[in-house]
């Protein structure tokens, strides 16, 4: 099932989903959204793995791994190692598996800072600013790869 599995990557803070700043990042929790991540996946003939770390480490191992795996397509959401981390540059064009960069706000709507995205420029692309739907309509692109 390797083939047809796709990684969801969530970094830092993203375990507060549903209590950390509602009007930002709405009332859904993480596990919410994976239950209509396996849901949706489930559907398209896909297995979802839903995984949340606040180790920047563990997010650039999961995506080695998605790679020797043989995994589909990984949905990233780095959190705010999206605007810092050169490591996660690194890993995301280090493998050749398709990574789709997911935000629940639109950071180019926020703070100065959220504007520049380490994982954008190696993204094969960005959903954001659609709330807990833009993890399904990643789901939908990775599909489509």
């Amino acid at each position: 099932m390797a083939g047809n599995t796709v990684y969801v990557l969530n970094g830092p803070n993203l375990n507060l989903l549903g209590t950390r700043e509602p009007e930002i990042y709405g009332s859904a929790t993480l596990d919410d959204i994976a239950a209509q991540i396996a849901e949706r996946a489930d559907a398209l003939g896909l297995a979802a793995d839903v995984r949340q770390s606040n180790h920047e480490g563990h997010l650039v191992d999961w995506l080695h791994e998605a790679q020797a795996e043989g995994a589909k397509a990984v949905l990233l959401n780095a959190g705010a190692l999206t605007h810092t981390s050169l490591a996660l540059y690194d890993a995301i064009r280090s493998i050749r598996t398709p990574v789709i960069e997911v935000h629940i706000s639109n950071p180019h709507a926020r703070e100065a800072y959220r504007h520049k995205s380490y994982v954008g420029m190696a993204a094969h692309g960005t959903i954001a600013g659609f709330g807990a739907l833009g993890y399904l309509l990643a789901l939908e692109a990775a599909a489509a790869l």
